[in-house]
């Protein structure tokens, strides 16, 4: 890997491109100029919880402009979120392990357990205008694509080898100076293959966020989400085809012009002392390099604003000795802050679990023993979806990220699939399902497989991108055999990355749970028994003591996981495996 400074100026020669590319990006950014201003006058308007959904193709691409902007704005959320959240508990002894139970909770509570509370939070801190509806959304897509990001970070951190953290220690680097120029490099690989995941996994939870009830209340937004559930309840195949077409053209153009540009962009930062001979390449990214508008910019940025706040923060805390993460630190005792945020949070919590106890009194012994039932139906069919997934998704991954002719058959495949939610064609799958004499129960296994093997598959694939050249060069020279290539090379140097994997799909499949074992299709409601169900029908009616209780139920199973199994391979992944300079 090489660290340099990240403004420093390197002269070379570079062929220019034709004049249209310049002109194609400034039309590009007068579109982008266009949808926040139309965007910006729909949300400062009066708050309109019921939109009507027209199902005519002509409606598709103002409501495909309204959900990519709600799912963007979710992603630029979640990544700085994951950034800070990943960072503290990386390095915060004392607060880590309670930052990494939170995560565990947090990111195996399904979408629709946060739509209560936040909606109608968000609802009445702006009342007035459609802005308080548009956020409650687009936290809810939030809440969909964080936490895999926070874990990579998180595991990225952890997993920076010893010797380049004390190098950062004798360079004497701020904490600025070793964010950017070693572990945001380090974490790039992870963080963009988990980035792919939670866009996918928004447009997983659109579905469900842009048309819903609560209680009393419908909230239908304009949105690809809305259209296809429209389509899907009225049972109108043609709108639903062009709803999915829709989303797909969207997926593949994310693809092309974003995906496939970071990853080619991210191989820069692989830790290696020989440079591959394959490397990903992106004509796209090829394109915006020799684009002299955008050049012309990103110099005049960087020179009159991003070079001086660089360099007075470098300096500000310049003396600061970063000390390596598990140095043994002498932990001082609490200063007036420190104790009167902790009482804060102690009174919160407290407060909290009373009025949850409170609620809970309401919830019969009989509704209890339902709950339980379907607690275990959706446990088996979580790990079963968690089983199966992992014998393909292994191998798969692998095989992408050690062979680049594959690689550039397979991957942009697995990416375009990954990034369509299965949710969109969940009911064709249904509908083709009950003509054969098949039912919900094999759909919703389907279902929570495509949301749980990307994870996986995606988090393989770019740990096997991260296994250093030289070792794959020597194991070659030293002929191994394909078990001891296995043994000694491939498993150690994907196992952080495959716990990581495993962990979020975990989580990906208790979310996939809420839509796969409770739907409504063709004016009809199908559900099977299982946890998921009873959450989505609880958001239904606004039964609130259930959908706590399910919730609750849900995190004690995942957290009692996490603790007999997850955490101790997160240990054993930063100890035994952890990649050496």
């Amino acid at each position: 890997m090489k660290i340099q400074e990240p403004f420093a100026r390197t002269f070379v020669t570079v062929r220019k491109w034709p004049f249209f590319i310049d002109v194609g990006v400034g039309l590009c950014a007068l579109a982008v100029f266009f949808a926040v201003v139309h965007t910006g006058e729909y949300w400062l308007g009066r708050p309109v919880p019921v939109v009507p959904i027209s199902l005519k193709s002509s409606s598709l691409p103002l409501y495909a402009l309204y959900s990519v902007i709600r799912i963007g704005i979710a992603y630029v959320l979640s990544l700085g979120f994951a950034l800070a959240y990943g960072y503290i508990a990386a390095y915060n002894k004392r607060l880590e392990p309670w930052m990494i139970a939170a995560l565990d909770i947090l990111q195996s509570i399904p979408v629709l357990s946060f739509l209560p509370p936040l909606l109608l939070a968000m609802i009445a801190l702006i009342p007035t205008h459609q802005l308080g509806i548009e956020l409650g959304v687009i936290l809810l897509i939030f809440t969909g694509q964080v936490w895999n990001l926070a874990f990579s970070f998180y595991s990225s951190l952890k997993a920076i080898p010893r010797e380049m953290m004390e190098a950062s220690r004798i360079y004497r680097y701020s904490g600025w100076q070793r964010f950017w120029q070693l572990e945001m490099p380090y974490s790039a690989i992870g963080l963009v293959w988990n980035s792919i995941v939670s866009v996918a996994n928004g447009w997983f939870a659109l579905m469900a966020c842009e048309m819903f009830q609560l209680k009393e209340s419908s909230y239908q937004l304009p949105g690809l989400g809305s259209y296809i559930q429209t389509a899907t309840y009225e049972g109108n195949m043609g709108a639903l085809v062009a709803g999915i077409l829709t989303m797909v053209l969207i997926v593949v153009a994310t693809d092309q012009l974003l995906w496939r540009p970071l990853i080619a962009w991210s191989e820069k930062f692989k830790f290696e002392q020989v440079e591959s001979a394959d490397r990903v390449t992106s004509p796209v990214l090829e394109l915006l390099k020799r684009s002299t508008l955008i050049n012309s910019l990103s110099t005049r940025i960087v020179t009159s604003i991003g070079e001086p706040i660089y360099r007075s923060l470098a300096k500000s805390d310049s003396c600061r000795v970063v000390k390596p993460i598990d140095d043994d630190q002498k932990r001082g005792g609490f200063d007036v802050l420190s104790w009167i945020v902790a009482f804060a949070a102690v009174a919160l919590v407290g407060w909290g679990a009373t009025r949850g106890i409170l609620l809970l009194r309401a919830v019969s012994g009989h509704e209890l023993l339902i709950l339980l039932a379907g607690a275990g139906a959706t446990f088996l069919r979580v790990n079963g979806a968690l089983l199966i997934s992992a014998l393909w998704t292994i191998p798969v991954g692998v095989a992408i990220g050690f062979n680049p002719r594959v690689a550039a058959v397979i991957q942009p495949v697995a990416q375009v699939l990954a990034s369509i939610p299965a949710t969109a064609f969940f009911p064709i799958l249904l509908i083709g399902l009950m003509k054969i004499g098949g039912g919900l129960g094999i759909g919703a296994m389907a279902l929570m497989l495509l949301g749980t093997q990307w994870y996986i598959l995606f988090n393989v694939i770019a740990g096997a991108m991260s296994i250093p050249s030289d070792l794959k060069e020597a194991a070659s020279l030293y002929r191994f055999t394909r078990w001891q290539r296995w043994r000694t090379l491939i498993l150690p140097g994907i196992f952080p990355y495959l716990v990581t994997g495993m962990v979020t799909a975990s989580g990906g499949a208790w979310n996939a749970s809420v839509f796969a074992e409770y739907t409504k299709l063709q004016n009809r409601t199908l559900e099977i028994t299982g946890l998921g169900a009873q959450i989505s029908a609880a958001t239904d009616s606004g039964n609130f003591p259930v959908l706590l209780i399910a919730t609750i139920l849900i995190s004690l199973m995942v957290v009692t996981v996490n603790r007999l199994l997850w955490r101790r391979l997160y240990r054993l992944a930063e100890t035994r495996y952890k990649l050496l300079g």
